[in-house]
């Protein structure tokens, strides 16, 4: 079928953003939605759509960064576990995004300045797994976060493990990746009724982040941490704008 411009210009910016996400790790949600925004996509269908396509990358990204041995089991359970729940719990509940965007996007913003300054961080040289109660209430805290927003918690989990030194900043990525996908999957199935509102051009898109993601983990997988962490940082600042409402 054919696409209007406005779909196609819209499919090579979300292809742009999966593949500036996906470097580190992430899906690109926030992306997606900051996007469909812009072009003007009905509000009903920006959730939805955002988490079908980070299903799409993180999946994706997962095999990806896994097959690279960029993936610790040990340091994605025990957060996924306590945020797999608590991701359905917050994709079916619908907020006011006044009331938590500005204080989450302001969080981000603060992080993107640290990974951002030269000054190196211990997780680059040292790193450690994290305390099981801890991760899984940071976990819960996260999920919630990520079911509430449409997105999957990347952009919360990866500036976490990498400032507390829970994991190597490659590492982090595929951690990221995997997480991403359990909690836009339960996320999703938290209201499954918005699957009736995915947009008619679904398949450009996905189409378009498929190729983004390619190139984006092939740039991760290869760049050295010093640089993932900038890319990271620049990932961070781009969520932070959208969360807070600069664009």
């Amino acid at each position: 079928m054919p696409f209007e411009t406005a779909e196609l210009a819209l499919a090579a910016c979300m292809m742009v953003g999966a593949m500036l996400y996906s470097s580190v790790g992430h899906a690109g949600a926030s992306a997606y939605i900051a996007l469909m925004a812009l072009f003007g996509v009905p509000a009903a269908e920006m959730r939805p759509t955002a988490l079908v396509l980070n299903i799409v990358v993180a999946s994706f990204a997962s095999v990806r960064f896994a097959r690279a041995g960029l993936f610790r089991w040990r340091t994605l359970w025990p957060f996924a576990l306590g945020a797999l729940p608590f991701a359905f719990l917050g994709g079916t509940i619908q907020l006011p995004g006044e009331f938590y965007r500005p204080l989450v996007g302001l969080v981000l913003f603060v992080s993107a300045l640290r990974l951002l300054w030269n000054k190196e961080l211990q997780a680059v040289t040292h790193w450690r797994d994290p305390p099981l109660p801890v991760a899984m209430l940071c976990g819960a805290g996260i999920g919630l976060l990520a079911g509430l927003t449409g997105t999957g918690g990347g952009i919360f989990l990866s500036p976490l493990l990498i400032f507390l030194a829970w994991s190597a900043p490659k590492t982090a990525s595929g951690v990221a990746a995997v997480f991403i996908l359990g909690n836009s999957t339960a996320g999703l199935l938290g209201n499954l009724t918005q699957l009736d509102a995915l947009p008619a051009a679904l398949p450009l898109y996905v189409a378009a982040v498929v190729c983004g993601g390619l190139a984006g983990t092939t740039l991760g997988i290869r760049l050295e941490a010093p640089v993932v962490l900038k890319a990271l940082g620049v990932v961070l600042l781009v969520a932070s704008a959208k969360l807070i409402g600069v664009y």
